[in-house]
């Protein structure tokens, strides 16, 4: 069955990688990115060339304006949204909080907490049957870093998932009734760019010494829970949050 899917943030690592599983499968994407078209550009080709439909478009989640717009050009390219991956969010060069700037602070919570809450309120707009919709699936991401708090690193990172857990929780209460399911996925150490943009390239790799696993997990991997939750296959799954963090 054909379906739309908005994901944010999906340009590069595990958004990427969830596109183009979704492409395989014949769906339609809406490729929502920040600032590096050319990515995006690639993460629509590689969709296409899956087997699916895509669309880049640009938008910052904490702008509530291209939150709304995104979910209008996915709309218009290919019909109502069944699905959401709630995914863009950044992280910052390790510190610790006392040397944290308050520019750093506003910035984070801006697109990993009010920016995953505008697209979650945007979803349950749009997909609710109570408001018209057919109902779907929202999958949100979280991290490993809400259970373990990340310190002498990224504790305002670690905070900030931990209101994706959350809000999980409670708007799958507050959204069943309306045909919405609400899930989370917590990845652990993960092999994608977003180290790179903390400044450590290479930490998922040595930090898998802590892993029960003992390597780092891959965007596919996390994918292939995503694509789980989106699925008829998890229809009495609501509520639930899943580690794919190798047993950390």
């Amino acid at each position: 069955m054909t379906r739309t899917i908005l994901i944010t943030g999906a340009s590069r690592g595990i958004g990427r990688a969830v596109a183009i599983q979704c492409g395989k499968r014949g769906w339609s994407i809406g490729v929502n990115y920040a600032g590096n078209q050319k990515a995006a550009g690639e993460t629509v080709a590689a969709v296409e060339a899956a087997g699916g439909k895509a669309l880049a478009i640009q938008g910052d989640v904490a702008n509530e304006a291209d939150v709304i717009r995104m979910f209008d050009t996915t709309e218009r390219a290919f019909g109502p949204i069944s699905g959401v991956v709630n995914n863009a969010g950044i992280v910052a060069p390790a510190t610790k909080l006392a040397d944290a700037s308050l520019e750093r602070l506003q910035r984070m919570f801006a697109v990993n907490v009010t920016g995953a809450y505008l697209v979650a309120r945007e979803t349950a707009r749009r997909l609710g049957t109570d408001r018209g919709g057919k109902g779907g699936s929202l999958v949100n991401l979280s991290s490993a870093a809400a259970r373990l708090g990340s310190p002498n690193e990224y504790v305002d990172y670690a905070g900030s998932k931990g209101a994706i857990d959350v809000m999980t929780i409670g708007l799958s209460k507050e959204l069943a009734p309306a045909g919405i399911r609400v899930n989370a996925i917590r990845p652990g150490l993960i092999d994608t760019e977003i180290h790179a943009s903390g400044g450590e390239p290479d930490r998922a790799f040595r930090l898998a010494v802590n892993v029960p696993l003992a390597r780092p997990g891959t965007a596919d991997e996390v994918a292939n829970a995503i694509l789980w939750l989106l699925s008829d296959e998890a229809a009495y799954v609501t509520g639930a949050i899943l580690d794919v963090s190798g047993g950390r």
